[in-house]
């Protein structure tokens, strides 16, 4: 060319394109990905480690038949797996050291520091009672009515735990009797109606619900030749209570443990309750759905577990024994958060993450097309380069060039305006500027073919292609 410039060729626009669409399809990916891990994991089904004990027990017969119901439901929030231990001593010590969930412990053991109530699975209540005396022989001496005139006599006491050991020596002791002064044998409970036969003991003390098969089996099994049992009230139960609050005074109702006269009148007593706990740190939410679930099948169970319909809910007052886990307080008080409520939080954040990755998509591909500009900008020069090199150009070859030059910058310039790399307004310019160069073009061909050399170079051309 005359100006000696060199051509500006037009780059590619194949593979800023496709940067663009991976990094808009990468970005979609990953949004719907998250959302859709972020909705499995809300929605997917919990597994909780439930601690209880001992074998054969009915809790641990409750519990199972919880878990069966739990793992058979269908679009279920928690399932259960029983984790069985040797007693509620150790499923609370199982609930500590972190290798259970949920636990079932007795609400007057010690309970761990990281256990929260759920529920209250049942209400135990003692029964002190002396079995009848044999007919035939003199027993007056053997006449036992109350609780101080234990003293010195042998009671035996149903389940192998200590806790009913223990709480028997608290009974004692606060009727001034000296637990060192009194013989206790202890025996299964799975045993009792056979080792009650065989046993000779002044008076018996079981621990359970009011209605226990185990206890009034119990019961039955020291009656002999017809007599009836006496039944030991504990009438220091308030007393009781208001130094161990972990036990309430209560009542065993007229006729509730076997027969219409057994007993004859109510009869005072201490209660306690076998709670389920849950550990502190599990999520508000997964506890929530197990008290709902819990509360929902509970009526279900009752007539194959009539333990099942005891289940009540916590206590929700800030002074209870055990505190309350917010999840199961959130169920009994109506407050339970919804879906949008506990994830309303994670739902925002990831809008604005979204709008920030929206934003940096939006720069990331401003940026991909600034080759394209700078490209637009250059050939954009090189056009008024053009126009005023065919202005002074001396040959139609070198405007033949020009012209071609400036219809792939033509070209360029359309995809650089349909990819959005230029705006309409740049493109307005641009077509000034490229009629203005058609129009230099052809004026200056015009010129050229005029003058007196290229008019005989003309004629001679015609000439030629005549003779042919």
């Amino acid at each position: 060319m005359t100006d000696g410039s060199a051509s500006i060729s037009p780059k590619p626009l194949r593979s800023a394109k496709r940067r663009l669409m991976f990094v808009l399809i990468a970005g979609a990916l990953a949004i719907v990905g998250a959302m859709a891990a972020g909705y499995y994991f809300a929605v997917r089904p919990v597994t909780l480690r439930i601690a209880v004990g001992p074998a054969s027990s009915d809790d641990l017969k409750v519990v199972q038949a919880l878990a069966q119901a739990f793992n058979n439901q269908q679009h279920t929030q928690v399932k259960l797996r029983p984790v069985q231990t040797d007693g509620a001593t150790a499923s609370a010590q199982t609930l500590a050291d972190g290798k259970a969930d949920l636990a079932i412990i007795r609400g007057d053991l010690e309970v761990p520091k990281n256990a929260q109530a759920v529920a209250v699975l049942r209400k135990n209540v003692v029964v002190l009672w002396v079995p009848p005396a044999a007919k035939g022989k003199g027993r007056k001496a053997a006449k036992i009515t109350k609780i101080a005139q234990l003293a010195g006599r042998k009671i035996g006491v149903v389940g192998r735990t200590p806790a009913n050991v223990n709480l028997l020596k608290l009974i004692l002791q606060q009727y001034g009797v000296d637990p060192m002064k009194v013989e206790i044998v202890q025996f299964p409970a799975n045993e009792a109606v056979d080792a009650i036969k065989n046993l000779k003991a002044d008076a018996y003390l079981a621990v359970g619900p009011a209605n226990s098969k185990l206890t009034i089996d119990a019961i039955t099994a020291s009656t002999k030749d017809g007599g009836e049992p006496t039944f030991l009230p504990i009438d220091a139960s308030e007393a009781i209570a208001q130094n161990h609050p972990a036990y309430e005074a209560a009542e065993i109702p007229a006729g509730s443990l076997g027969s219409a006269d057994r007993p004859e009148d109510e009869v005072k007593t201490i209660s306690f309750s076998h709670h389920i706990v849950a550990r502190k740190g599990l999520s508000d939410a997964t506890v929530a759905a197990f008290t709902r679930q819990l509360f929902a099948i509970r009526q279900s169970l009752k007539n194959d577990f009539p333990l099942a319909a005891k289940i009540e809910t916590p206590d929700t007052d800030k002074d209870a024994t055990i505190p309350v886990h917010p999840g199961a307080a959130a169920f009994v008080d109506g407050e339970e958060k919804t879906f949008l409520d506990r994830y309303s939080d994670y739902i925002w954040w990831s809008l604005m993450a979204f709008s920030a990755m929206g934003s940096a998509g939006a720069w990331f591909a401003g940026y991909l097309k600034q080759d394209e500009r700078n490209t637009n900008t250059s050939q954009r020069e090189r056009l008024l380069e053009m126009l005023k090199a065919a202005r002074q150009s001396d040959s139609t070859d070198e405007l033949d060039q020009l012209q071609a030059e400036a219809d792939d910058i033509l070209r360029h310039t359309l995809d650089c305006f349909e990819h959005g790399a230029i705006e309409e307004g740049t493109l307005t310019a641009f077509n000034i500027a490229l009629e203005q160069f058609h129009n230099a073009v052809a004026d200056r061909k015009a010129l050229l073919l005029s003058m007196p050399q290229n008019l005989q170079r003309t004629a001679s051309q015609f000439r030629a292609a005549g003779t042919a």
